[in-house]
């Protein structure tokens, strides 16, 4: 709604995610902190108590997200595609195969997904699917891409923390649970495909 210029410029600015978050975290210790009397020493404190745990979800997750920058550099994924495309595998099938392997490989859904899709992006083109034979594909690549969440995934410690549990029993329920919805997103995925 702006035309360009300097107020354009600077909205722009203070809106990119980095400087937002800064600012918001700066407000925060101002309005929370210092201006309800606590001293630096403690905010210092509080902060690094708040950041030790999601360190270690940043790294896994900026870790699988490499991972799969190196997958589609390498052609790894285009070779998988190929060769599933040989063996006689449908599309739908391929797409939540391939988007499983991904998930279980590296741990990150959304780099499972992002991947996939650029693996199986060809193949989609070159056939002639109809918007709902798609849509349906997008469906078993999300499905795939939430199975067997483990601890490579930022969301298995997400839950183990937030709910205080051990690992294991981290891997009891939310692993399961995950896998669950993926076969049954996929399997329900599957039917419609037969009858699209």
């Amino acid at each position: 709604m702006l035309d360009d210029g300097r107020l354009l410029s600077i909205l722009t600015l203070v809106g990119t995610p980095a400087v937002a978050l800064t600012i918001a975290v700066l407000l925060a210790l101002y309005l929370l902190g210092i201006r309800r009397g606590i001293s630096a020493t403690e905010l210092g404190k509080i902060s690094a108590a708040s950041l030790r745990p999601v360190g270690m979800i940043l790294l896994v997750v900026g870790a699988g997200a490499f991972f799969g920058a190196v997958l589609r550099a390498t052609g790894i994924g285009t070779a998988l595609a190929d060769s599933m495309t040989a063996i006689g595998l449908p599309v739908i099938l391929s797409a939540y195969l391939i988007s499983c392997a991904l998930r279980i490989a590296q741990g990150s859904a959304t780099v499972a997904i992002v991947t996939t899709a650029g693996i199986i992006e060809s193949s989609i083109a070159a056939g002639n699917y109809s918007p709902a034979q798609i849509a349906l594909i997008v469906v078993a690549v999300s499905a795939g891409s939430i199975v067997a969440s483990h601890v490579n995934d930022g969301g298995f410690w997400i839950v183990s923390r937030y709910f205080n549990m051990s690992v294991k029993d981290t891997l009891k329920t939310w692993t399961v649970l995950e896998t669950i919805l993926s076969v049954v997103g996929f399997a329900m995925a599957g039917l419609i495909w037969l009858v699209v």
